[in-house]
């Protein structure tokens, strides 16, 4: 499925763990979720991305969680595999690997803490996009990289052969209006912020890498199924009715609070890794209120 289309709802899974002290990968519980993703008509799956604390997983555990997903996605939907760092040469030798266990693409975040340049960001991303057999997702998140990768080298990446979407998770609607705008509605946009799916549609965007979908998969692949169709008003409707599950998933720094949810639903425990830790009983509380208002628990 290496020729996938990067469009529709693609979702940025947890890594599920133990309650144990060493927070071991929970096989089991990753292939339930990868289950009831497939079961929630999602359109594709991200895994070891920022949501999957890949940051936390040692090379063997990140081969495991990958090798797992890719095993039990089975072909039904792309698998995506989070695959970048700070440094260009370990981006390409994650992507490398990553590709050898079999993944349909590479989720490539820009280089974190060293704040690189406009030009330097071109130069890694096409490093690690000449270097990939599978095609590259941009992934620009500044709140937690400490650089914005700005609508020009957007632009400029785009042309690239190997480089086929972006998740774009600045947060911003002008910024990612200019970067539809620059590359011509050509180049697939993906919304990284859950509360700006419908109105990342209504301006050319071609989907979302979501967290919420974790939890809420069938209701958050409705919204871009609906504006597809031109049921503008329900997309919208539906995004206003999800936007106090939204607030609650980002109470706490994520994944803890999607974590719990998934912990309610009965598929994992909601252990994080340190330096994250378990969502608060507030937290807990009041997700389960909400997916009782929104019917996702009985």
């Amino acid at each position: 499925m290496a020729n996938f289309i990067a469009e529709g709802t693609f979702t940025a899974i947890v890594t599920p763990f133990c309650s144990d002290a060493q927070r071991s990968v929970d096989v089991p519980a990753l292939k339930r979720l990868v289950e009831q993703q497939i079961a929630g008509t999602i359109d594709g799956i991200v895994v070891c991305g920022t949501t999957g604390e890949a940051s936390t997983l040692d090379e063997d555990e990140y081969e495991l969680v990958v090798s797992t997903v890719v095993q039990a996605a089975a072909g039904r939907v792309p698998v995506i595999a989070g695959t970048g760092g700070n440094s260009t040469a370990k981006t390409v030798a994650t992507t490398k690997k990553a590709c050898q266990l079999g993944i349909d693409g590479a989720l490539v975040v820009t280089p974190y803490y060293n704040k690189p340049t406009q030009a330097g960001l071109i130069a890694h991303f096409e490093a690690v996009a000449d270097a990939s057999a599978v095609p590259i997702v941009l992934y620009n998140v500044p709140g937690r990289t400490g650089v914005n990768l700005l609508p020009p080298a957007v632009a400029q990446l785009a042309k690239h052969p190997n480089i086929i979407a972006l998740k774009e998770a600045a947060g911003s609607l002008e910024q990612l209006q200019d970067i539809i705008g620059r590359t011509e509605f050509a180049f697939p946009v993906l919304s990284g912020e859950d509360a700006l799916c419908v109105p990342s549609y209504s301006v050319g965007g071609r989907g979302v890498i979501s967290v919420m979908s974790n939890v809420a998969p069938a209701l958050t692949a409705a919204l871009y199924r609906n504006f597809r169709a031109g049921n503008i008003e329900q997309a919208a409707r539906d995004q206003v009715a999800l936007l106090p599950l939204v607030r609650l998933l980002f109470g706490e720094p994520n994944p803890q609070p999607i974590k719990m949810a998934m912990h309610l639903l009965g598929i994992m425990e909601p252990v994080a890794r340190l330096p994250l830790i378990t969502a608060t009983d507030a937290t807990r509380d009041a997700l389960a209120a909400e997916l009782k208002t929104l019917g996702l628990l009985g």
